[in-house]
């Protein structure tokens, strides 16, 4: 293997967030919605009494947008909730007798009150929104409320609440940051506490979604974005360089790679990506994000090249090969995967169904994105009949007794003294 270019590693000073994330957690604990709206003056530069939106608020802001917005927001809706439906066909319930007497099933329950947050900054993500509310409302969760940083005039982006109005928001708050995870996690007097929470945000939400976990649930600590790329000689590299640009706009931290067997596709994809880079709009952050993460790998065989990428494992695996679909089982470690050149990661973040809330930094190697699933708990249930307690009892018993544990074994022994003086009274 050979590398074509290789990431410029930064060691400069670390940016400390835990003991800053720590403070506000507890300020937010102990003083409630004024902690809140403190951190939006100091923060947000605003100064906000009420933290929710009400519904007047978001019709008036979906009035504003125009209609092709509209259409888009709700071609998008359509398509995620139909792939979470799609999922949640997929987790049954069942009860089963495992042996005489013994009765297991297993029941699939919503959670019932989940927090979505939806990032800020300099553009409106409104897939954010719809891909942490929409599986969550198809699992049955009853109450989503929505945390979304508001703007320089002290309200939320019209097409962010649109798009949380589309996917089924119950409550949206215009509060954001690690304040805004607090409150979902211990609750104030405007924010009630949640179960869960999900959604992506910057180092500082992350932080504080480390810290609250246990608290409430989390779907995952998700980094700044990732893509790889892996192509042969028959890819093309106006297709690729775009791909990992389109990535590279996200953050100055998000990741992007190349891995080729052929050494010209390589070459041509970096003279690619700066011709594309002279007319990009975004090019400031994504210049930023390619040299100083940028990654092209050069591989002697394709299975060199698969074993690269199941060590990366990416939040986003991009198959441009001539064989991409005949392949894809040899792929074990990726948050999500795009196969063909014609399967742009950008749709998947926008608009095709599956959803863009993915593990980054290996954590693919143990874990998948937000799915329906996310927001179910799959609980397990028995019931044991007098048959079923002649089976189990004798073993029960002997390894109660074997581990000291007496007080186990009086319980399933006088279950079993119970059934054999049925048996001998009958």
């Amino acid at each position: 293997m050979e590398m074509l270019k290789q990431e410029q590693l930064n060691n400069g000073e670390a940016v400390r967030v835990e003991e800053a994330v720590a403070s506000i957690i507890q300020r937010v604990r102990q003083e409630g919605d004024a902690a809140l709206k403190a951190y939006l003056k100091q923060f947000d530069g605003v100064e906000i009494e009420e933290l929710r939106v009400q519904e007047d608020d978001i019709q008036r802001a979906i009035s504003q947008l125009p209609q092709t917005m509209i259409e888009d927001l709700q071609f998008s809706v359509e398509r995620i909730r139909a792939f979470a439906e799609a999922q949640r066909r997929t987790l049954t319930e069942f009860e089963q007798e495992m042996i005489p007497g013994v009765y297991l099933g297993q029941r699939v329950i919503p959670i019932e009150t989940v927090g979505a947050y939806v990032p800020g900054g300099r553009y409106p993500l409104l897939s954010s929104a719809q891909m942490a509310i929409i599986p969550a409302k198809v699992a049955g969760v009853s109450n989503v409320k929505v945390c979304t940083p508001p703007t320089k005039s002290g309200e939320v982006h019209p097409a962010v609440l649109a798009a949380a109005h589309f996917s089924g928001a119950d409550e949206v708050y215009r509060v954001g940051g690690a304040q805004a995870i607090a409150a979902l996690a211990y609750g104030t007097e405007t924010i009630a506490p949640v179960h869960k929470i999900t959604g992506p945000g910057n180092l500082y939400v992350t932080e504080a979604k480390r810290q609250v976990h246990g608290q409430v649930g989390i779907d995952l600590l998700a980094g700044p974005s990732e893509v790889l790329v892996i192509a042969d000689q028959f890819a093309n590299p106006v297709y690729v360089a775009s791909d990992l640009l389109a990535q590279a706009e996200h953050d100055v931290n998000a990741r992007v790679a190349l891995v080729t067997t052929d050494r010209d596709l390589g070459v041509a994809v970096l003279q690619e990506i700066e011709e594309q880079l002279k007319t990009l709009p975004t090019a400031v952050t994504a210049r930023a994000s390619w040299e100083k993460w940028g990654q092209v790998f050069l591989a002697d065989s394709l299975e060199e090249a698969i074993a690269i990428v199941n060590e990366w494992a990416p939040e986003h695996l991009h198959v441009q090969t001539i064989n991409a679909y005949d392949i894809k089982e040899q792929f074990i470690n990726y948050g999500s995967l795009f196969l063909g050149d014609l399967s742009s990661v950008v749709y998947a973040d926008k608009v095709c169904g599956t959803n863009h809330i993915l593990p980054t930094r290996a954590a693919a190697k143990y874990t998948g994105g937000v799915w329906v699933g996310t927001f179910l708990k799959v609980v397990t249930y028995q019931q044991i009949k007098p048959e079923g307690v002649n089976v189990l009892a004798p073993h029960c018993v002997r390894q109660s007794n074997q581990e000291g544990l007496i007080g186990h074994l009086r319980s399933a022994n006088v279950r079993w003294s119970g059934m054999l003086d049925l048996e001998v009274k009958s």
